[in-house]
């Protein structure tokens, strides 16, 4: 099986978990990322430490995976974005929730 197959098959079990909420997405629920040629998936888990968000990129069909770990406390965020892509995706944490939203890219 390739890594893109590993991958596709890891994202709809973690999906079957649950689904997005209105107001957040939520534990081990998966939600897609779209950055043009970048895609992939988001999902948390709750620790001590605070939420651990792990986010899985791929460029194209036959693109290695990269897989981003962030760990969250209350009134943080983790940006992600591309040199080529108009938006960027915006993980944030407020309160309990954790948000996933498209935005407009940030010049550092």
């Amino acid at each position: 099986m390739s890594i893109r197959n590993t991958l596709l098959a890891a994202v709809f079990t973690i999906a079957s978990f649950g689904v997005a909420h209105a107001n957040g997405l939520r534990p081990i629920a998966a939600q897609s990322i779209d950055l043009g040629d970048v895609s992939g998936v988001a999902y948390y888990t709750v620790e001590p430490g605070g939420f651990r968000v792990v986010t899985t990129l791929a460029q194209g069909a036959s693109g290695n995976p990269i897989r981003f770990v962030s760990v969250l406390a209350p009134g943080q965020r983790v940006v992600l974005s591309t040199p080529t892509h108009a938006n960027a995706i915006e993980i944030s944490r407020n309160g309990d929730t954790v948000l996933i939203r498209n935005t407009s890219a940030i010049a550092n």
